[in-house]
């Protein structure tokens, strides 16, 4: 088990109140990291840390806007007074704010998820580059989606920014592999969270999704948990730059 040991690093997850956030962090919590709980809504949040706590786990409520950079500063900053250096980051908080075709996308709402999605994740990795060149070991992992390897006529933008994620990691595992910092992806498909419910409570889509997909089911928050553990910890020591695929199998049948 000491291959998946996280006692002693500490931990910031955004987005983490609820869905695949929540679930990572409780992870990471189980496996003896300090985190870091931040999204927007104080109460979810300080929900989340005292969950943690109650089970025997170390967290703190740390409310974020990913969108202003003078608020992921404050997070950083925060973080590093409380709970020390920064050892591992998921950038996990994305917007969404259209659904529908890229012909008609307003520019507000694609300006909106390219800053969000893209350039958000940026600003916070570069914030915790410091700590983890320091210590010469970090974990990054980014969120992305299934969305980034495949056409889509309803999440065209969303899309995009998730595959931007995926060059993102790229590049900044090739920039800062020298400092022992590994920066990977994980890629969910379809996933019972408040913020795809807008795809699966669409009876016919998730039909279609579940008779597709080898497991024969779309996923839970909690089938990313395990995936974001090992990336962060030093079973994963020799792994960088990869966007790692979790959808039960539905992008190997080209059907959905």
């Amino acid at each position: 088990m000491s291959l998946f040991d996280l006692g002693g690093r500490v931990a910031i997850v955004t987005g983490s109140s609820r869905g695949i956030g929540r679930a990572i962090a409780m992870g990471l919590a189980q496996a003896g990291a300090k985190v870091v709980i931040s999204s927007r809504k104080a109460p979810a949040c300080e929900a989340v840390a005292a969950e943690i706590a109650k089970a025997g786990g170390t967290a703190i409520s740390l409310p974020c806007n990913i969108g202003h950079k003078d608020q992921l500063e404050a997070l950083v900053a925060e973080t590093r007074k409380r709970l020390g250096a920064i050892d591992i980051l998921v950038c996990n908080a994305a917007v969404n704010p259209y659904y529908g075709p890229l012909a008609e996308i307003p520019d507000d709402a694609f300006d909106r998820i390219m800053a969000s999605n893209v350039r958000s994740n940026l600003w916070l990795c570069r914030m915790v580059q410091p700590d983890m060149a320091a210590k010469r070991e970090g974990s990054i992992i980014i969120i992305s989606s299934i969305a980034a390897v495949k056409g889509t006529p309803t999440l065209g933008a969303y899309a995009i920014s998730k595959a931007a994620d995926f060059q993102l990691a790229r590049n900044l595992a090739v920039e800062w592999g020298r400092h022992n910092i590994r920066v990977n992806c994980i890629a969910p498909g379809l996933v019972k969270t408040d913020f795809a419910r807008a795809l699966w409570e669409n009876q016919e889509l998730l039909q279609r999704t579940i008779a597709a997909t080898p497991l024969g089911r779309i996923g839970d928050p909690e089938d990313m948990t395990g995936l974001a553990v090992f990336l962060a910890s030093p079973a994963a020591a020799f792994i960088t730059g990869q966007a790692i695929i979790a959808d039960g199998g539905v992008t190997v049948t080209g059907a959905v």
